[in-house]
């Protein structure tokens, strides 16, 4: 993304935010980003790098691919040319945010997931893992040409009613983490993303 298209995307991101504490960028990477991310996807996948999603941290983590379907690959560091610059875009917007809103943000996690067909992710609140507070979700799609019959929609629920978001390649959604509680609809052909959590620390004085 050009630098000037970059810093306004940031701008609308960072008052969206500010104000109802969801956003929402339709464009934020471009088609031809989209199906080379999708390949380096693949490429992971066949290299055995992806694993069954879990709920709850730690000891309590368990596997139920009923309550979340996705299976995930996490993004350490890029693995393919496709996906460095869009890290690093994810990086910037993270700087940009911080320099906003003053959120105290210090650190970015990302992973791929995969929803296949009939798979769902029920409502839920992002939990944070221990030492660490997630500040703001962010969900990049990698799904090009879906259809409204697709499903696999993420609903956010918020005090003025559900905001319901298509899954279409190339859209980034971002949401305070803590505000809002949602889900994925049952996809009904597979669904791809990176998904990711812009964190600061937790310290004792913080958490007192």
């Amino acid at each position: 993304m050009p630098p000037a298209a970059a810093q306004a995307s940031t701008e609308r991101l960072a008052a969206a935010l500010a104000g109802s504490g969801y956003a929402l960028e339709p464009a934020f990477i471009s088609p031809g980003d989209v199906l080379a991310l999708v390949d380096a996807m693949r490429a992971r996948d066949a290299a055995g790098e992806f694993r069954q999603a879990g709920i709850g941290v730690g000891t309590a983590r368990t596997e139920r691919p009923d309550v979340r379907g996705d299976r995930i690959c996490w993004l350490d560091s890029p693995g393919s040319l496709a996906e460095q610059p869009v890290l690093e875009s994810l990086d910037a917007l993270g700087r940009g945010l911080n320099r906003k809103l003053m959120l105290g943000l210090q650190s970015l996690d990302t992973h791929y997931a995969t929803y296949a067909a009939g798979r769902r992710y029920v409502r839920h609140l992002d939990r944070s893992p221990r030492g660490i507070e997630r500040v703001v979700t962010i969900v990049l799609y990698l799904n090009a040409d879906w259809g409204a019959e697709d499903g696999g929609e993420l609903v956010i629920s918020t005090p003025a009613g559900e905001v319901v978001v298509a899954p279409r390649g190339g859209t980034l959604v971002a949401f305070m983490s803590a505000r809002f509680e949602h889900e994925v609809r049952v996809a009904r052909r597979e669904r791809l993303s990176i998904t990711g959590w812009y964190s600061r620390r937790v310290t004792a004085e913080s958490a007192a």
